[in-house]
């Protein structure tokens, strides 16, 4: 959420930024500024009217000592019309700061300088690409006919249980897709994370605190009778852990893991490009995430993307990293860098990654702050990545280490899957 401290001091400095993001936000940013100019006005009113009631209150005491006890109910009549307005004033307030607040948070997160301008994914910056050269059998199939063949994962029982885009993996497919979320924990432990197994559902304060509500509320599967939400990300519970938590400089950086499933609705296409595992309702995830102090967090998404780049190298599969523009970043990201995988099989990119630094926005709206060397309040910074998603990167190892005789399992994850290939 963006300050109003921000807003007031700089609102053309907000409106130009948020046009890189293809947000129009020159009206909403004049609604809040005189929204914050009349609570400002109110609260002057109010506190005046507070300062008098005390005054006239002392003056009560002094008339009833004098035995002026009728000046002494003039006074009491008073401040008992005072007390009357000081309410509505209240009343006031309170509505004047809940229209703020509605205003407020339906403002994105403002792009770094360096984001590209740019509406859509084609105009995203490629940062670094590898070769797309994989040999693949000349009768290469997708990795939906490859399941089907080698029967490791049942679209269609899935369908029967729960509906599209519910998955049912088997045999060596749920033992491959088990490997895979191992091996991305243990190298993110091994990379400092500190892993952690958090709850799937979350309540409403903690999808507002990292910015899914109300953005993406629609995306959501809601549990209506307790009022929860099904995870769309590890970020968003273990992100929440901190909400409401004033830390020390020392304590940071603070960094953490977490595999869980995720799950969203995404309601949309349909077509080659959603098959298969391409896009699902239902689908696991590692997460990693950071929170750092302003200065750092640059240098920490670096470091970030280097991490998730490492990952992704040690698969042995094509991929480029996008640094993306700001009609394709997210509601509360500064900057994001995507990961996307080559499927051979497909002809095709697909994403794995999303690395964001989201600065300030999400950890105000957490209330997630620190004290400073002066013992000063001041607001974290908050970042997080996949590391990785699963569907797309099992869909990629699927197609590109097929063989005429099975496929192969890229060399890290054996250890881990304790067969070398499916057939």
């Amino acid at each position: 959420m963006l300050s109003l401290k921000l807003l007031r001091e700089q609102p053309d400095f907000v409106i130009e930024r948020l046009a890189v993001k293809n947000f129009d936000a020159k009206e909403i940013v004049a609604q809040i500024i005189e929204l914050d100019k009349n609570r400002r006005r109110i609260q002057g009113e109010l506190d005046e009217s507070l300062a008098q009631q005390k005054i006239k209150a002392s003056q009560i005491g002094a008339l009833l000592k004098q035995g002026d006890k009728a000046g002494a109910e003039t006074v009491k009549a008073e401040v008992a019309a005072m007390k009357e307005k000081s309410k509505e004033l209240e009343a006031q307030m309170e509505e004047n700061s809940k229209l703020e607040h509605e205003k407020l948070v339906l403002l994105p997160n403002l792009p770094c300088a360096d984001v590209p301008a740019g509406k859509s994914a084609e105009d995203n910056v490629v940062v670094k690409s590898t070769s797309t050269d994989v040999n693949l059998p000349a009768n290469a199939l997708p990795h939906w006919e490859l399941a089907k063949k080698y029967d490791f994962i049942d679209f269609d029982l899935g369908v029967k249980i729960t509906g599209a885009g519910f998955p049912v993996y088997k045999g060596k497919g749920a033992k491959l897709q088990r490997a895979l979320i191992a091996y991305f924990l243990d190298c993110n432990i091994e990379a400092g994370y500190q892993e952690i197994q958090p709850p799937l559902m979350v309540n409403e304060a903690s999808g507002f605190g990292t910015g899914q509500l109300p953005d993406k509320g629609e995306q959501m599967y809601h549990v209506g009778l307790d009022n929860f939400y099904l995870i769309p990300t590890a970020e968003v519970p273990v992100t929440n852990i901190y909400r409401d938590v004033i830390l020390k400089r020392d304590d940071f950086p603070i960094k953490m893991t977490a595999y869980t499933p995720c799950f969203r609705r995404e309601a949309g296409s349909y077509g080659k490009d959603v098959r298969g595992l391409n896009r699902l309702h239902q689908f696991d995830k590692v997460e990693i995430v950071q929170l750092s102090l302003p200065e750092n967090s640059r240098e920490a998404l670096d470091g970030m993307v280097a991490h998730v780049e490492s990952i992704v190298k040690s698969l042995g599969l094509p991929y480029r990293i996008l640094r993306l523009c700001g009609g394709d970043m997210s509601f509360t990201s500064a900057i994001t860098y995507d990961f996307e995988v080559y499927s051979a099989a497909q002809q095709r990119w697909l994403e794995v990654s999303s690395v964001s630094n989201f600065e300030s926005y999400q950890a105000n709206r957490l209330k997630l702050r620190y004290k400073d060397e002066n013992g000063k309040t001041q607001i974290a910074h908050t970042l997080n990545g996949s590391s990785l998603a699963l569907p797309r990167i099992l869909a990629s190892i699927l197609e590109n280490y097929q063989t005429e005789n099975g496929i192969e399992i890229p060399e890290v994850l054996r250890p881990y899957t304790r067969f070398d290939r499916i057939d």
